[in-house]
Order: structure tokens, then sequence, then C-alpha cells
């Protein structure tokens, strides 16, 4: 039977968003049914791939209910008119998309010195309800003190909080073990702290961290919109000589809900930072840019508020804690504090923005990987299913492509105990792997992890080498990690969907040139099989043992050291000399051809070459080991740029007269 019908019940299922439970049945009906090994092997993988595609749209569906949700928040507070519902829209919000037990929100009491509990969803108990903390006290006590995230999968046998007995006993009577607690802040304040709990052990992800992060922000943000609206609102009532002026500052705060508005609206419609970056300046007739981080002054984003700095003002971009960029504001050096507000909330917009591409672009890079990885390991993959994935990646697999495969140079590596010491940095490696991913996306091809490093299949169109190719990627990924990047490639493969076995074999190939680099110290460049030639199999075959480098290094030396010695010391020219004599044929004539000297100094130069070496060098055994020899000491040393025509280098002495 076909893998269209072998795939029809799981279209089925996905169609209507079956459970997990559900894919089982298809393999048991079919089992039940007697029907055939092949068969049951069809459906095995159907079930698993099916169920891979439901995974990828739970976490997209969880994606869009967490970007909806804080959307929705942006837009409550876009028209926030009271600040109970507001907060605790956000708690219900938080308790729901994290899928905690309960949720709650504390607010630091100035004239007390302590928090107190401000809005709960999900709590039972009443002692729990009226809790205060005081400073460094509890979890949340720490996150108000610090102004830093904390999170704990059991708070009782949490040793780094101070525990009372007032607020374990709530904690108790609550039920509560795994809890997240995010710092609410306004500026360098902390004004209070939302948390996220669950009454059993759980471990918090990083995403969650930051999610509840920015739910903390848009809860900082509705306090002090609220307290603005009130302070105007008590300007209203005592002060009626300034009428005039709480009119301005009125309309200052309409024109900031409706800049928010605006923003809700353009994110909704898939805006990007740069149209968030257009509508804030049309607004505050400035001008407004979004900086990347490795851009930003240190002292212009230390705050989560707008900051003036030189003749402008910067507005952080963060999330969870990590700097994303910064909106620099330009040509309008006096903002008053709604101005200033509107910035910063422009740039938590442009944070959420941020975020949403960031995701999108990591479940991009997993899917290009996870093609790249079927390729490698499964050639008997349908070229039908493989064409489709990749046109939804925008790669066209049935177009001549190279594999490259490259790896952090060990010269890069960050010494460490134990038995990562020698080997590159974690830190590399996923630098290297986002930058290989990168690569990927810009040229059309696809990137996976592997073997601790990374592979790479890109388009082909001949205008380059494959030499070239691993030349340019090894300099282009070397400077996104900041640190050698060794890389080898394979001959062009025609059409990688028409024979994914091809792209298997080609990426072995690469391996060995990537070994053969390595054994002839080379880390840090970039080669193909062309380069190596016959050699290239050697070296690739001696490369699979420890300190095969300096076996060939030794060889070289034993055959053909005295040579290179006396070359280097006397700044002679008998290593190229042999060079030339071996390639023509050991004629002298031709040689002194090759590099335009007289055949007396090609006389004189092969009898040094014999006291050197010994008078049975030219025997058929000796002459093979100094040609290979020759070879290996050739592609250990880099080319110089320039050569005369005997083979020295001009920037030295000329050649002594043997």
């Amino acid at each position: 039977m076909s893998d269209d019908h072998t795939e029809t019940p799981y279209l089925a299922l996905l169609a209507r968003g079956a459970p997990a439970a559900e894919y089982e049945r298809p393999v048991l009906r079919a089992r039940a049914d007697g029907a055939p090994p092949d068969r049951l092997a069809a459906l095995d993988r159907a079930k698993h791939m099916a169920l891979r595609v439901r995974a990828e749209l739970d976490d997209r569906r969880r994606r869009e209910a967490e970007l909806s949700a804080l959307f929705a928040t942006a837009h409550d507070l876009a028209g926030l008119r009271d600040l109970d519902a507001v907060l605790q829209a956000i708690v219900q919000r938080a308790r729901s998309l994290l899928g905690t037990d309960v949720a709650y929100l504390t607010l630091h009491d100035t004239a007390a010195g302590d928090t107190y509990m401000r809005v709960t969803d999900g709590s039972v108990s009443a002692r729990f309800q009226q809790l205060r903390l005081g400073m460094g006290e509890g979890l949340g006590g720490l996150v108000a003190q610090t102004a830093r995230p904390y999170v704990t999968d059991d708070y009782f046998d949490d040793p780094r909080f101070q525990h009372t007995r007032t607020i374990d006993s709530g904690v108790r009577d609550e039920g509560l073990v795994a809890i997240l607690g995010v710092p609410l802040r306004l500026g360098s304040r902390v004004i209070g702290v939302l948390f996220a709990a669950d009454r059993r052990a759980r471990a918090f992800q990083r995403g969650q961290t930051a999610l509840l992060a920015s739910f903390a922000a848009h809860a900082a943000v509705a306090i002090d919109t609220a307290n603005l609206l009130a302070e105007t609102r008590s300007a209203l009532a005592g002060l009626e000589a300034a009428n005039e002026i709480i009119r301005d500052r009125s309309a200052v705060i309409e024109r900031a809900s409706d800049v928010h508005d605006r923003l809700t609206a353009l994110v909704l419609r898939g805006g990007d930072v740069h149209d968030v970056a257009a509508a804030v300046a049309e607004s505050l007739g400035a001008q407004v840019t979004f900086v990347e981080a490795g851009q930003c002054p240190a002292a212009a984003v230390d705050s989560s508020r707008a900051v003036r700095y030189g003749d402008g003002w910067y507005a952080a971009v963060s999330a969870g804690g990590e700097l994303l960029g910064a909106l620099a504001l330009s040509g309008h050096p006096a903002l008053d504090p709604v101005d200033q507000r509107t910035l910063e909330r422009a740039a938590m917009v442009t944070s959420l923005l941020q975020l949403a591409s960031r995701q999108a672009g990591e479940a991009e890079q997993r899917v290009r990987g996870d093609l790249l990885d079927d390729l490698l390991d499964a050639p008997g993959r349908d070229p039908r299913l493989l064409r489709e994935r990749a046109a939804r990646l925008r790669a066209d697999l049935d177009t001549p492509h190279v594999v490259l495969a490259a790896r952090v140079a060990e010269g890069a590596a960050v010494p460490a105990p134990g038995p990562e010491e020698g080997f590159p940095s974690a830190d590399h490696r996923q630098r290297l792997w986002s930058a290989a991913s990168h690569l990927a996306a810009t040229r059309h091809g696809l990137a996976a992890a592997r073997d601790g490093g990374t592979v790479l299949l890109l388009p082909h169109d001949g205008r380059h080498s494959a030499s070239e190719e691993a030349r340019r990627a090894a300099r282009q990924l070397g400077t996104a990690v900041s640190a050698g990047v060794t890389v080898g490639a394979s001959a062009p493969v025609p059409a990688p969907a028409a024979d994914p076995g091809a792209v298997a074999a080609a990426y072995a190939e690469a391996r060995r040139c990537l070994d053969v680099l390595h054994v002839l110290g080379r880390d840090g460049e970039g080669a193909a099989a062309d380069d190596f030639g016959f050699v290239g199999l050697l070296l690739a075959e001696a490369g699979d043992g420890a300190g095969s480098g300096d076996r060939i290094g030794r060889f070289v030396t034993r055959t053909i050291g005295p040579v290179v010695e006396y070359d280097a010391r006397r700044g002679t020219a008998l290593v190229p000399t042999l060079d030339a004599y071996f390639a023509g044929g050991m004629s002298p004539v031709r040689t002194k051809d090759a590099l335009h000297v007289h055949v007396n100094t090609v006389a004189q130069r092969l009898d040094r070459v014999g006291r050197l070496l010994g008078p049975d060098w030219q025997t058929p055994s000796r002459a093979l080991e100094i040609q290979l020899a020759l070879r290996l000491h050739r592609l250990a040393t880099p080319a110089p740029e320039h050569r005369g025509h005997d083979g020295a280098s001009p920037a030295r002495d000329r050649p002594r007269p043997e």
C-alpha cells in the first residue's frame, strides 16, 4: 500500500486535533488485521511523524496564546479604567498560560516597609491571602530586595530564602511547593512581585520566566498609569487655578493612550520593530530608531525607564533580564514624563515583537535541522515529501548542493578541568550552531548540529569551487563565532532530493577533509578533498588515532628534515628544487627550466641534497618516501603570497650558491 494510504488516518487525527493516545490505534488495528511487517513499519513511521507535527502545532498554538494574551493585556492598558480589573486579568492570564495552580501579585507598602498581597487567583487559604512579607523574607521578599527573578522547585527545602513562621504557615496552608517570582519594576524601584506557583514540585523553564516578566512589566505599567490618572484627578480637584495646565496634561495622557492603541493595532496586523519606531516618531515629532544590543551605550540602557544620554533619549528593549536592543530618540531634547512613558511602552511592545521573531526563527532552525538530519540518517525517504518540506523552507533540493562540515578549532577551547578539557566550550558550539543556521537561512540551505560541530547543505551554483566554498564559510563562521572555525567540503551533490544517500556520503567526505586539516595543524581553515589528492586519503586514515599529527611531523622530519633545516638556516632553496626535480621526472634539464636557473646550479643543489640525505636518496623506495614527505610538508606549510622564479621568497635573502 502506498505511503499516502499509510498517512491518511494520521492526517485525519491531526485535522480533528485528536489526543496523542489515539495515534496508536491505526497501528494496533493493522496488527490485529494481520498486516505485513512493511505495512506496520510504514504506519509506525507515519505515527511518529504525525506526533512530531502535532507537538509542533501544539507549541505554535501555545506561543500564539501567549502573544494573544500579552496583546490583550496591552489593549487593556490602553483603555485603563479599573486598576483592580486589569491586575486581576494579568494574574488570571499568567496562571492560565503557565498552567499553575495559583498566581498572585504583591505590592510594596512604603509606610510599613514590607509587601502585601494585592491580587490572587486560584488561592483557597484566607491566611495566605492576608500575608505580608518583609524585605528579604521568603522568596517574594528576596525578589523585592534584589530586584531579580527567583524560582524554587521545592520552597520548604530551599535554604536560599529566609523562612519565617508566619510566611511558611501561610504557604503551607495554601499547599504551595514550586514558586516562581519576578519583580515589578518602575525604573530602579521595585514596587511589587508577580508570582506563579504549583502545589507540586515543578521546574519552571526560562521561557516561562520571560513570559511572567512580560506580564509583570504590564502590571507595573498599569499601576504607574493608574497613579498618573490618580494624580491628574487630584490635580483637577485641588487646583482649579491650574485648569489649563491640567487640560494640557490630560491631552498628553490621551495622546499616550492613542499611541498605545496604535502600537497594539500595529502589532496585531503583523508590523515590525521599524514600524513601531515610525509610529512613535510621528507621535512625538522626533526621530526614533531601533539600536541593536551590541551598539547600545551601557549607561543609556541600565534602567527600565527612558534615559537621557547625550543629545537624545534611550529606552531599553529587554525581556526576562536580557537586553535585546533599545529605542533611540533624537531631535526632541525635552520629553515630559508622559512622553517618556510613551517611549518606554513602545520599547515594551518592541520587546514582544523581538521575542516573537526569535521564537519563529528558532522554530525554523529546528525544522531545517530536522530535514537535514533525515537526509543524513534516512536515505530511503520519499523524495516527494523531501521536496515538499524543502519548498516550505524556500530550499530547492533538485539543484546541486555542497556539504560542509564545520567545527570550532581546538585553539578556541576554554580550558576546563575534567573530561571537557581541550574541547571547544559549549558557548562556542552554540555560537557556531547559531551562525551556521543563519548562513543556511540566508542562502536557502539547511544546517544541523552534529558530531560536536555543525553540518551545512548549501546550494552550489558552480561559480565557486568546493574549496572556495569551504574557505568562505570558514571566514564567515569564524567572524560570527569570534574564534577559528575549521571547514571541510565535499564534492557537489547533483540533486539531494533524488539521491538522499549521496548526502550522507558527502558528509563523510567533508568530515575526512576536516580531520585532514586538523592532522596538518591547519585548524581554522577551509578545504575540500581536491586540495589534498591521494595524500588526503592517507591522512584521513592516520587521523583516526591520537597524536597522528605528531607522527606525520616525525615522518617529515626523519625523511627530509636535514634539507628543510638547511634551507631555514642558510636561506637556500633545496626543498623547491626537490619539488621541481621530481615533478620533471628527475631530469636536471627540466628542473632548471622550471626554476629558471643554470643547470650547474641544479647539479650543485642536488649534490648538496645527496650529502644531506645520503647517497641512496634517489633509489625508488627512498624517492617515494621523499616525494610523500615533500607533499606533506607543502600541505602543512601555509603558502607565501609571492615566490621568485626559483621558489625562494623575495622577502628573504636570495639562495646562496651551492
